[in-house]
C-alpha cells in the first residue's frame, strides 16, 4: 500500500513562526493569586499534604493546556518541595516545555498554519525531540526522561536559555518519573522526517510501565488528573487494573486513596454515572476516575474552571 513520503515535506526553522505565548505568560511564585472559592479544593489541598506526610504517592496526571496557562513554576516548585511523586502528560507537553525552555515561546497558531501545510512542520522541534528520542530508544529510557535529561544536560550542544521554566528537566534534575504517554500521528514531532516510531512506541511504552509502578502504590495516595478527557483516564484505568491485578495475587488492596478531576466542565453530580441516554455518561474523566475507579474505598472529588485559576490557588492552598 502506498504511503506519503516525509521527505517531500518542507520543514521550516522555528524563527519563522509566530507565536501565542511567551516566558511573559508564565506565573512567578510570587505573582498574586486569581481569586477562587470552592471548599472542596482545600480538601484535595489538605488531603496531599497528609499523603506527603505519610509519604504516599501523589500523582500529577495533565493535558498540556495546564501548562499553556502559565503554571510550569508552580508545578516545578510542587516537584521541588517534595509534594509531586510522579509528573505524567502526553507529548504535546514535552513539545511546548521543549520550545519554551529553548526559544522562550511556544503555541504556533493552527488556523493561520494548517492552511498551506506549514502546521506542525518545524525543524528545531522536530529534530531535537526526535534525536532525544531516538537516544533514549537506544539507552532503554523513557520517553519523558529522554526529554528532561536533552533540557537539563543542553544535549546536542543547545542552549537552553529558560531552562529554569522546563518542568521536564526539573524532573530529570530532582530524579521524579515523568512519563510521557503517546499515540503516534498526535504531535507535531510525528511528522519530522526524523521520527522512528519504533523508537517513540517503544521509550512511551517504557513510561506506561513506570506509570504502572506509580499507580501499584497509590494505596492512601492522591491521583489528581489535569484537563485529559481520553489519555488520563485511560491510562489511569489500565495502569490501575494491572496494578490490582498483582496486589490481588499478594493479597493487598489499592483501594483507600483519593482521586481529583480538573476540567472546565462542571458535572451537577460527578458521583452519578447517569444513562447511556446523557451525553456526560460517555465523559472518561467522569466514569473512569470520578466514579467506578473508587468505589471500594476511595474518594473523588471534582474541580471546575480555568487552569490559570484553580492550579494557583491548589498551589496556594498546599504552600501557605
Amino acid at each position: 500500500m502506498p504511503e506519503l513520503n516525509r521527505s517531500h515535506l518542507r520543514i521550516l526553522p522555528l524563527s519563522e513562526r509566530e507565536h501565542k505565548m511567551s516566558v511573559k505568560d508564565i506565573y512567578s511564585l510570587d505573582t498574586p493569586i486569581p481569586k477562587y472559592k470552592n471548599e472542596k479544593l482545600q480538601i484535595i489541598a489538605e488531603r496531599i499534604i497528609q499523603t506527603r506526610q505519610n509519604s504516599n504517592q501523589v500523582i500529577w496526571m495533565m493535558g498540556a493546556h495546564v501548562m499553556r496557562r502559565g503554571n510550569s513554576r508552580y508545578i516545578i516548585d510542587l516537584m521541588e518541595r517534595g509534594i509531586i511523586t510522579h509528573i505524567a502528560t502526553n507529548g504535546a507537553c514535552a513539545i511546548h516545555d521543549f520550545e519554551m525552555a529553548y526559544i522562550g515561546e511556544t503555541l504556533e497558531d493552527v488556523e493561520i498554519y494548517i492552511k498551506d501545510g506549514k502546521f506542525g512542520n518545524w525543524e528545531e522541534t522536530g529534530r531535537y525531540i526526535n534525536q532525544a528520542i531516538n537516544r533514549g530508544y537506544q539507552e532503554q529510557i523513557g520517553f519523558g526522561e529522554s526529554i528532561g535529561k536533552l533540557i537539563e544536560n543542553e544535549e546536542e550542544n543547545l542552549t537552553f536559555t529558560y531552562r529554569d521554566i522546563s518542568i521536564f528537566a526539573a524532573a530529570y534534575r530532582l530524579d521524579i518519573p515523568i512519563t510521557v504517554h503517546k499515540g503516534i500521528g498526535f504531535d507535531i514531532t510525528d511528522q519530522h522526517p526524523s521520527a522512528d516510531y519504533a523508537a517513540i512506541g517503544w521509550t512511551s511504552g517504557k513510561d506506561f510501565l513506570k506509570f504502572a509502578e506509580s499507580v501499584s502504590k497509590l494505596e492512601d495516595g492522591v491521583f489528581l488528573n489535569l484537563g485529559s478527557a481520553v489519555m488520563g483516564p485511560e491510562v489511569y484505568l489500565k495502569s490501575l487494573s494491572m496494578a490490582r491485578n498483582i496486589a490481588t495475587q499478594r493479597g493487598e488492596e489499592i483501594r483507600h486513596f483519593t482521586t481529583a478531576n480538573f476540567d472546565l466542565i462542571d458535572f451537577t453530580d460527578f458521583q452519578e454515572e447517569g444513562k447511556p441516554t446523557d451525553a456526560h455518561y460517555y465523559h472518561r474523566p467522569k466514569k473512569t476516575i470520578l466514579i467506578r475507579t473508587v468505589k471500594d474505598g476511595g474518594e473523588s472529588y471534582h474541580i471546575s474552571g480555568d487552569f490559570s485559576v484553580t492550579v494557583p490557588n491548589l498551589y496556594s492552598m498546599i504552600t501557605t
